[in-house]
């Protein structure tokens, strides 16, 4: 039997947006103490999110979850206008803690259907990033 070579890439590890992410929560909790509650599950690694939960992170998925006057991040995957709007309304104490290269697209499809564009996306139903994406454009 022949040796087989494993090799790693380099580098290895998360996205800069989602090291941005865990960073801001970090921050956050250092900054406000626990709890911060988090809108999603800003990475999809359960060590990670596993360790910031015994932090003192909240992942809550509506904001009902969320007590008036708390700290809120929404994940690195974004939300929609109306979940912003919602937070806003609501008091919270807010960090974006969005992708910037998610944020661009979110512009983006905006800019679009102001230009009269349909926009169409590809991509899990369900999924916070589609949500968040499509979640810029008008109802309907």
């Amino acid at each position: 039997m022949s040796d087989k070579k494993i090799l790693l890439a380099n580098p290895r590890g998360f996205c800069a947006g989602v090291d941005r992410a865990i960073s801001i929560v970090e921050r956050a909790l250092e900054e406000y103490g626990a709890p911060i509650y988090v809108r999603h599950e800003v990475v999809h690694n359960k060590f990670v999110v596993d360790n910031l939960r015994n932090k003192g992170a909240v992942f809550i998925e509506n904001l009902d979850d969320v007590p008036p006057d708390a700290t809120l991040i929404y994940s690195a995957h974004g939300v929609s206008q109306a979940v912003q709007q919602e937070a806003v309304a609501r008091g919270f104490r807010i960090f974006d803690a969005t992708c910037p290269l998610v944020t661009k697209v979110h512009r983006q499809v905006s800019r679009l259907d102001e230009q009269g564009y349909q926009i169409i996306m590809i991509g899990h139903k369900g999924h916070p990033e589609v949500e968040g994406t499509m979640g810029q454009l008008p109802p309907g």
